[in-house]
């Protein structure tokens, strides 16, 4: 969702500017006409010319007292409290600038309060803070304004918002063991090879025994190491960050590293499952909200998180935009699981698209949550194998050589 400065004035006569998001140019013309506004100048809010002290100062604040998703769901869950025991939104808002202990978070809800309490629409000037409240918030946030049902949204959204946290946990949570171990074997390793190796090379070489080809390739391992490992250390660090930064700047890079993920042996099949759940949810709950199927088709581009699927969702709207249907462009993509593509033509043909995709999301839960256990389960008798053959191989290389000396005398 963009945001557009605009002029108008209002059938009065009377001339006002302000600024207002849309998707696009064309829809933020349509939403101004509708308000009965005269249009004299609209073009593309422009945010650097307003960069200032203040906004480099929440920059700062937000890199280094970042807002988290659980302080996200504890203010919609108490939140929905307050407004459901008929406390008003304003007074709601203020008091959970006390109760969130995130300074940070804790500014920008007496900002959304003083903008509410000046009479802004409380989705209006949460689209202010994008970097706390995405664009599916506040769309939800919307939804529920119209339709009278503010405390049941909030309620929904801290649950989701927390189900989508729990599974990117889980997933953090599972490789979190292996890498440690992984990090520590390696770290152990280098020490080995730039404090151990060198000095037991030159009692081996004096020896003048025939050393074992393990041990061999161990000893020129351990003087490259010695002698060019803080250039190797620097190559990879300079490939590291240019790789990380184009990936980040580049959406063609994007879009090959998110296509990389879903190859992968093993966790490719989870990712598709995980970017799919993710997919069924968002559109199945806007949907459901009343939120209009292409504008929830693009919330739910920017919402997935692969830039790959992005594009086809993106694909998917076009084509409904023409009159056709989400399920013939699926039904071209490998990327979209088969069950997915044919859930959807169901919920199409019926006319019930948001509780089929329910029913996906169910699905899809339930395997992630069977996957994630498995790999669970399974990491720690691989990882024992890992490192018991490389253990054996260091000990081999070390020890083998020192065994054909003693028993030399």
């Amino acid at each position: 969702m963009a945001r557009f400065q605009y002029t108008a004035r209002t059938q009065e006569g009377k001339l006002e500017s302000d600024t207002l998001e849309a998707f696009s140019i064309e829809a933020a013309i349509s939403a101004l006409q509708n308000k009965q506004l005269i249009i004299t100048e609209i073009k593309p809010f422009a945010e650097n010319g307003n960069f200032n002290l203040d906004r480099l100062a929440r920059l700062f604040n937000l890199i280094f007292n970042r807002v988290k998703n659980e302080d996200i769901v504890l203010f919609t869950k108490q939140l929905a409290v307050l407004i459901q025991a008929k406390v008003p939104l304003v007074q709601s808002l203020r008091v959970m600038t006390q109760q969130v202990t995130n300074h940070t978070f804790s500014s920008i809800i007496n900002e959304v309060a003083n903008d509410v309490d000046a009479g802004v629409v409380f989705s209006r000037t949460l689209s202010k803070h994008p970097e706390v409240f995405s664009t599916f918030f506040v769309q939800m946030i919307r939804s529920g304004e119209i339709s009278g049902r503010l405390e049941e949204t909030l309620t929904y959204l801290s649950e989701y918002i927390n189900r989508q946290y729990l599974l990117k946990s889980k997933a953090r949570g599972a490789m979190i063991y292996p890498a440690f171990i992984m990090a520590a074997f390696v770290i152990v390793g280098v020490l080995m090879l730039i404090f151990v190796i060198p000095n037991i090379t030159s009692i081996l070489i004096e020896s003048g025994q025939k050393l074992p080809l393990v041990t061999r390739i161990l000893i020129g391992l351990s003087d490259f190491t010695k002698s060019w490992g803080w250039l190797l250390f620097l190559i990879l660090g300079f490939v590291t960050y240019f790789v990380v930064v184009s990936i980040k700047k580049s959406p063609e890079w994007r879009y090959s590293y998110d296509g990389l993920k879903l190859r992968l042996p093993i966790f490719g099949e989870l990712l598709k499952k995980i970017y799919l759940a993710r997919f069924s949810e968002t559109l199945s709950t806007l949907s459901s909200a009343g939120i209009a199927i292409s504008q929830s088709l693009e919330i739910t581009a920017d919402v997935v998180g692969n830039s790959v699927y992005r594009r086809i969702i993106l694909e998917a709207n076009e084509s409904v935009r023409k009159g056709s249907n989400i399920s013939s462009v699926f039904s071209r993509h490998k990327e979209i699981l088969p069950m997915v593509t044919q859930m959807i033509a169901i919920g199409e043909q019926t006319g019930k698209i948001d509780t089929i995709l329910k029913q996906v999301t169910i699905f899809f839960t339930e395997e992630i949550n069977r996957v994630f256990d498995n790999i669970v389960t399974l990491i720690e008798p691989i990882m024992i194998v890992v490192l018991g053959v490389g253990v054996g191989i260091l000990v081999a290389a070390i020890l083998l050589p020192i065994y054909n000396l003693v028993n030399a005398f």
